[in-house]
């Protein structure tokens, strides 16, 4: 029998008729995930294309061994090889595991895949090489946990899990319940793999949130929703400032969020609220404690004082480990805030120190609510110590009005305090070099500071305070929004009688807490404030108008975004120009006109003004064509009349419409909002979308919480930062400024 069967073909001629093996063995290319925990459920996410291929290269070389660091996500977070951990650089957050992937299979809850250890992927891996090469399928492998692998071909290969918990139970993978997918490679799986963020750095913005630790309506963290911010950001350079990116002028702008709620809760002052809170309706209460209160704690000395040392050590931290791992870079630092965190904001910068040449140079000018309040900040030799909000000397000056003689000033002094009978105290107030304008500065701690005794003091402070008060019974509130000196006119080098009527002085209190402020240890370029309560704070603190001349020390750029229907936000440009009513700048549509439902809107209410105009013109000719007298005389002088008024009405369209908007065009450049901007706008509306139009209250929220996914609120950002680069948009849009 064995003579009689015929030879075997050659190996070679028997590979092409064989269909099981599927053709030459490659090796799997791996890509790199890491685990990412949810409320106690896990999902693997992949890493961008760039930052696989470093891990891989850095795997590759054998440099395990030594802990290497592979920075990752735009150096926001640090790969530690051999630990395989991910680990955030600038945030606290929790360490998530890194895996080398190959092989996966589909989850039972939902149809993401999860990827097998590195381990039994590589026994998956060696089986699968072995049945490529040897043609040898449907091979069973047993994975550490007793679930089944079944590889029957290169494209049908199943996961079943055990069900039996009896090593002797017997039964076939098929009676092991429902068979789940098994793929090899991350190109066979359905998974967006994102390309990665450009390298280059041009701007970086710090983020600060508002109240409570979440951020938006889905109650995420601030960490979370500056992703988002970022991701937007990064999609929006991609569309509008593609020539820019092609010629390399434009790499990307990283955003970083500064988290003060932990810091400030963490004080402890949790554990007390908790001890006076009331048992009923536990979660609003809970709610509230954690929220709401944040507002309160930031109007208390104490912790005041702890949110604001948070929020600038915070910064001032981040941006030195952001220099020492990008030497690099050299790029300009921007701030935004968002509800709270935009006035924690506000209040700093207005208490940062400006070089002394340009300390000269900027106007310091707040009208308060009564003639005799402002508010402003300390500009004398101690202006290191800053204000303090109870009892310090607040000044309305115009620019450049400080020109005064210093021994002039010395003995004004002398003669003020032989007025009150004090003269035993003037070699003190000479040798700190005290004249007129820094007597008006002091308050009661500086004083305290000289050795002056309770009594004097008391005498210095009142008159000070009694001096203010009768220049107020004056009309300076007039000559200060009216007469104001322009920088170099004559006005501002006359002699000190001049400069008490561009000076007011006065010891006030106007429910601001005292707080040391800190320095930043670089001068943001602009401030972006989002849904800020900034205009309404300042009013109730008895602010009623920003002197036009006023700009933040070392910010020169301020821009106050919001939505239509945030019931947080208010505007600031009234408070400027308030005898002028104007609207907000309307940002532009991303996609470069307005919504579909505003134009609609315009549309309609034209045409029913329109509608309008032509009925009441037919309803007012038939009227007359009623009630006119039928003398002939009198008829034919009607006529003539209606003649002309009709003319008169012909001829309006063509004479009067083109008027108003050529006042509109003569009328809009001279809209002066100060220089708070630089010149420049300050508010600006977002566009509300069309189902946000039906019920404004219905939005009311989500308008406050929006912020974060709007490419509009994003395209405005990053239009203002790279224009102090000079770079433009591609295409200028419609309405932008």
């Amino acid at each position: 029998m064995a003579a009689q069967e015929p030879p075997r073909p050659p190996p070679a001629a028997a590979e092409p008729a064989e269909p099981e093996p599927g053709g030459r063995y490659e090796a799997v290319v791996p890509h790199w995930f890491w685990c990412k925990v949810t409320d106690t459920r896990e999902r693997w996410v992949p890493f961008s294309a760039q930052d696989s291929e470093r891990l891989e290269a850095a795997h590759a070389a054998g440099r395990e061994q030594d802990d290497v660091v592979v920075p990752t996500s735009g150096g926001r977070y640090d790969v530690h090889l051999r630990a395989r951990q991910r680990v955030a650089v600038y945030w606290d957050e929790e360490v998530s595991e890194v895996r080398r992937c190959t092989w996966f299979y589909k989850g039972e809850k939902d149809n993401k895949f999860i990827p097998y250890s590195e381990s039994f992927s590589e026994e998956l891996e060696e089986a699968y090489m072995i049945a490529m090469t040897l043609g040898e399928w449907k091979k069973k492998l047993e994975s550490p946990n007793r679930e089944v692998i079944i590889l029957h071909n290169p494209k049908l290969m199943v996961h079943y899990h055990p069900v039996a918990s009896s090593d002797d139970w017997v039964s076939t993978p098929t009676e092991q319940g429902r068979p789940r997918t098994v793929k090899r490679g991350v190109e066979n799986i359905a998974v967006e793999i994102p390309n990665g963020e450009p390298l280059q750095i041009d701007h970086l913005v710090f983020v600060v949130h508002g109240i409570g630790p979440a951020c938006d309506i889905r109650f995420r963290s601030i960490v979370q929703c500056v992703n988002d911010f970022r991701n937007v950001s990064l999609s929006m350079l991609q569309a509008h400032f593609k020539k820019a990116q092609e010629q390399q002028q434009v790499g990307r702008v990283e955003f970083l969020p500064v988290n003060w709620h932990s810091s400030l809760h963490s004080t402890g002052v949790d554990v007390d609220l908790e001890r006076i809170t009331l048992p009923s309706i536990n979660r609003l209460r809970h709610f509230i404690n954690d929220t709401i209160l944040d507002v309160f704690f930031y109007n208390s000395s104490t912790y005041c004082q702890t949110i604001v040392d948070t929020v600038a050590s915070e910064m001032n931290r981040l941006h030195q480990l952001f220099l020492q791992r990008n030497p690099q870079f050299k790029g300009g630092v921007s701030i935004a805030g968002h509800s709270l965190g935009s006035l924690i904001l506000f209040d700093l910068l207005t208490n940062q120190k400006a070089d002394p040449e340009e300390d000269e140079h900027c106007a310091q000018v707040w009208e308060a609510t009564d003639p005799s309040w402002a508010w402003g900040r300390e500009h004398s030799m101690h202006r290191s110590k800053l204000v303090s909000r109870k009892q310090d000397s607040f000044w309305i000056c115009s620019q450049g009005s400080r020109t005064t003689s210093s021994t002039g000033g010395i003995e004004e002094v002398k003669e003020i305090l032989k007025k009150l009978e004090l003269s035993e105290y003037c070699d003190v107030f000479e040798k700190e070099k005290m004249d007129r304008q820094a007597l008006f500065l002091c308050t009661e701690k500086n004083l305290k500071e000289m050795g002056i005794p309770l009594g004097p003091r008391m005498k210095i402070l009142h008159y000070i305070s009694s001096k203010a008060e009768i220049k107020d019974q004056s009309p300076a509130a007039p000559r200060h929004s009216e007469g104001r000196a322009e920088p170099g006119s004559p006005s501002q080098h006359g002699d000190s009688s001049e400069d008490d009527k561009n000076c007011q002085y006065r010891d006030v209190g106007l429910g601001q807490v005292s707080a040391n402020y800190p320095q930043l240890n670089y001068k943001p370029t602009i401030f972006f404030a989002f849904g800020s309560p900034i205009g309404m704070f300042l009013t109730v603190r008895g602010v009623k108008r920003i002197d036009p001349n006023y700009s933040l020390p070392t910010c020169k750029g301020f821009f106050n975004i919001y939505h239509p229907f945030d019931p947080v936000a208010y505007r600031i440009e009234p408070m400027i120009v308030p005898d002028l009513e104007f609207e907000p700048m309307l940002l532009p549509h991303h996609k470069g006109r307005k919504r579909m439902h505003l134009e609609l809107k315009e549309g309609l209410t034209r045409m029913s003004v329109d509608l309008k105009n032509n009925l009441l013109g037919s309803l007012r000719v038939a009227w007359q064509s009623f009630t006119r007298s039928p003398v002939p005389a009198l008829e034919a002088a009607s006529t003539e009349a209606e003649a002309e008024a009709e003319a008169g009405t012909e001829k309006q369209p063509d004479t009067k419409p083109e008027e108003p908007p050529a006042a509109v065009k003569e009328e809009t450049p001279l809209i002066n909002v100060g220089k708070l901007n630089g010149g420049n706008r300050i508010d600006y509306v977002l566009q509300e979308k069309p189902i946000e139009s039906f019920n404004e209250y219905l939005f009311a929220l989500q308008g406050h919480l929006c912020y974060w996914e709007s490419e509009d609120t994003v395209l405005l950002v990053l239009k203002e930062i790279y224009q102090t680069q000079g770079i433009t948009l591609d295409q200028p849009l419609p309405g932008s400024q």
